[in-house]
């Protein structure tokens, strides 16, 4: 078997908390075209006639060691200046909608779907599960993934670890968090329904990774908070959620694998109770919004590990609206307060059009910087 790429090799150390010399490189979802074809060697209005070859380009000449989630046909929703013309959706303006024949328009509504139509589909697809042929897309869609962004970039685990979520991405803002406030037992029943299919799943997520010795990091991503706190009560969350998400996870946690968390907005209630769970570290800081990433460095996890910490210049403050200094010094801030083991670096998100190119120029060189000499 030939040695893997001095990349690769990096980012399997790392997440298996080994001694290294670098810090790897995560994922950069740059998402203004003039700079993916900057970065990536391709000439002006390449990204969108051949957008997968260019988005894998850029990964490979910012010398990214990981990517978990692979999106390279999402800068395609942006235009120079953001989302332009999009239509307006649930969570994006749109007041009222059908949904399989309902009008959306009060928490009552979304009661009346969720009861009518969500319940009995999640009660049939338990019914229904195979969880042999789960395993199998999982191992394909994984190894397919990992064949093209060979040898230079380890693919890692996303999408396929499920667990209830609160779904306001469906219903919109404010008809399903008054519905939720207002009937807090139906959303119970939601989120156990919810479990019930997610530990399917995930016997089959944890069967997929013993079976094809998939790298053991996983990415568990749900947007749950904003920059005042987390969406709901977190009392609340205690009683009715995080009971049928302890068991929706319970097989994974029955492995090796590290699940991490994503983190948006305000998480640091959410935190202790994730690691007390089993969560082994997270990703995503909105630092301006309360979280305090030295403090969250300084936790471990429920087995007394140190966190596995995927650390990001902030993509809302530092890259778009600071100096090119600015992002030089929050790089060592991220590198100087990190964990001693299991820290990979990047952007806190998605780097949305608006991005000053001085920037971006020395972001990529700090991440080469640091992934060449590490911490020394």
């Amino acid at each position: 078997m030939s040695p893997l790429h001095e990349n690769v090799q990096l980012a399997l150390d790392t997440i298996n908390r080994k001694p290294v010399k670098g810090i790897p490189t995560w994922l950069l979802n740059v998402m203004e075209h003039s700079h993916i074809e900057r970065i990536a060697g391709a000439s002006p209005g390449e990204y969108i006639k051949n957008y997968e070859n260019v988005y894998l380009n850029m990964q490979r000449a910012i010398g990214v060691c990981l990517i978990d989630q692979y999106i390279p046909d999402n800068p395609l929703s942006m235009g120079s200046r953001g989302y332009e013309g999009a239509q307006h959706g649930s969570t994006t303006g749109a007041s009222d909608f059908i949904l399989d024949g309902i009008q959306i328009n009060s928490p009552e509504s979304v009661i009346e779907h969720l009861e009518k139509i969500v319940f009995p589909r999640l009660r049939l697809a338990v019914k229904s599960f195979d969880e042999d042929a789960v395993v199998k897309q999982i191992i394909d869609g994984e190894n397919m993934i990992q064949e093209k962004i060979a040898p230079t970039i380890l693919k890692t685990g996303y999408g396929f670890i499920t667990f209830p979520i609160i779904d306001y991405y469906t219903y919109g803002y404010v008809h399903y968090f008054c519905a939720y406030a207002l009937y807090p037992e139906v959303m119970e029943q939601f989120f156990s329904l919810q479990a019930d299919l997610a530990v399917l799943q995930n016997t089959a997520a944890a069967r997929a990774y013993k079976e094809a010795k998939l790298p053991p990091l996983y990415r568990l991503d749900h947007d749950i908070a904003d920059s005042r706190g987390t969406l709901v009560d977190i009392k609340s969350l205690d009683k009715i959620w995080f009971p049928h998400f302890v068991r929706a996870l319970e097989p994974m946690l029955n492995t090796d694998v590290n699940m991490i968390w994503h983190c948006d907005g305000n998480l640091m209630e959410m935190v202790p109770r994730l690691l007390d769970v089993g969560i082994k570290g997270f990703q995503g800081f909105q630092y301006e919004d309360g979280m305090d990433y030295e403090k969250i460095c300084k936790m471990r996890t429920k087995d007394n590990e140190e966190l596995m910490i995927i650390a990001g210049v902030s993509v809302t403050r530092t890259l778009p609206l600071g100096k090119p200094n600015d992002v030089k010094k929050e790089i060592k801030w991220l590198v100087e307060n990190g964990p001693k083991t299991g820290l990979f670096l990047g952007g806190s998100s998605s780097i949305a059009p608006g991005v000053p190119w001085e920037n971006m120029e020395v972001l990529l060189e700090g991440l080469k910087y640091y992934r060449e000499h590490g911490k020394n």
